[in-house]
C-alpha cells in the first residue's frame, strides 16, 4: 500500500504525462496548416506577434515567445529575406531595432491566420464551452503556482 505522499507523486507524474501528450497532440494539429504554408512554428509565432501587436522591438518578440535572442535574430533574418518583415531603428532610441510586417507579410497572415484559428478551434472541440472555461481557470492556477515555486528557487 502506498502512502499519501507516494500517491500524490504518482498522480502528479500522471498529470504531467497527460498534459504533455495533450499539448503535443493539439500543437501538431494546429501547426499542420502553417507548415503547409511554408512556416515553421517559431517563424509563424514571430509573424503572429507582429500581426496582432504591430511593430515590436526585436528583444520583446523573443521575450514574448520565450526564445533566445540568437534564435529570434535567425528567424527574423529568414523572414526578412523572404520579404515578410523589415527592421527599422526606434525613432526615440536608435539602439532599439523594431521588426514590422511588410505588406506581403500582412497579406500572408490575412490569408493563413483564419485557417489557423479554425485549426485551434477544432483541436479544442473535444471539450464543451464550460469545460474550456474550467480548464483555462485551472491551468492559470497551475501556471501561477509553478511560476511562484520557480521564482522562489532562483532567489
Amino acid at each position: 500500500m502506498l502512502d499519501s505522499a507516494s500517491l500524490l507523486t504518482l498522480k502528479s507524474m500522471h498529470l504531467h504525462s497527460v498534459l504533455s501528450k495533450a499539448f503535443k497532440s493539439i500543437s501538431e494539429h494546429s501547426v499542420a496548416g502553417i507548415k503547409a504554408a511554408g512556416f515553421n512554428p517559431t517563424a509563424f509565432a514571430v509573424m503572429e506577434v507582429l500581426y496582432h501587436r504591430g511593430p515590436q522591438p526585436i528583444q520583446q518578440i523573443g521575450a514574448k515567445l520565450l526564445l533566445q535572442s540568437g534564435n529570434v535574430t535567425y528567424v527574423i533574418d529568414k523572414l526578412e529575406s523572404k520579404g515578410y518583415l523589415f527592421r527599422h531603428p526606434c525613432p526615440q532610441d536608435r539602439r532599439i531595432i523594431h521588426a514590422e510586417l511588410t505588406t506581403e507579410g500582412r497579406r500572408i497572415m490575412d490569408t493563413i491566420y483564419p485557417a489557423y484559428t479554425q485549426q485551434i478551434e477544432r483541436a479544442y472541440s473535444g471539450i464543451s464551452d464550460e469545460e474550456m472555461d474550467q480548464l483555462i481557470k485551472l491551468l492559470k492556477k497551475l501556471g501561477r503556482s509553478a511560476e511562484s515555486l520557480s521564482s522562489s528557487t532562483h532567489k
